[in-house]
């Protein structure tokens, strides 16, 4: 092989082997940050993993909130009307959290199935319910409760 050829050989494999370490290295990266969204029954059947960022959903428990009375340590259920998870939080809930009504919180499920939360997401008005919650409902066959309609002030 003559040296002009064995050069281009060379560049083209480096080039090549350089595409493919980038390629990985972006993979890699976009593996790390995927929030993959599970229901409570999927989260109760061992469906999510242990120790890996997910999306926890559904709706919240009547009765279920219990707040620290010394701390900002929040736990409530959350429920797909199958099955229930425990989610435990510590901060400042969103002003639209209630009980009876959809949420997502993101955080790390533990051995003991219970989602330790470091964000709780609520739904902004009276019709939204988060897509993936709306989705884990009709599958479990039912129906996010109808938000009562607010009378419109005429004048």
């Amino acid at each position: 092989m003559n040296p002009l050829r064995k050069k281009r050989l060379l560049i083209i494999v480096a080039l090549l082997a350089g595409v493919g370490l980038a390629v990985t290295l972006a993979l890699s990266a976009l593996q790390e940050n995927i929030n993959l969204f599970y229901t409570p029954s999927q989260i109760a059947n061992g469906e999510a993993p242990l120790d890996t960022r997910i999306r926890a959903g559904g709706m919240v428990e009547k009765g279920s909130l219990q707040r620290s009375a010394d701390s900002l340590d929040v736990r409530f259920v959350v429920t797909d009307f199958n099955k229930s998870v425990t989610i435990t939080y510590r901060g400042i809930l969103p002003d639209l959290f209630r009980e009876g009504q959809g949420i997502v919180a993101l955080g790390k499920l533990n051995a003991q199935g219970v989602v330790v939360a470091d964000e709780v997401l609520a739904k902004h008005d009276e019709k939204y319910m988060p897509p993936e919650v709306t989705k884990a409902l009709r599958d479990s066959g039912r129906a996010a409760p109808a938000a009562s309609p607010t009378p419109v002030k005429q004048g």
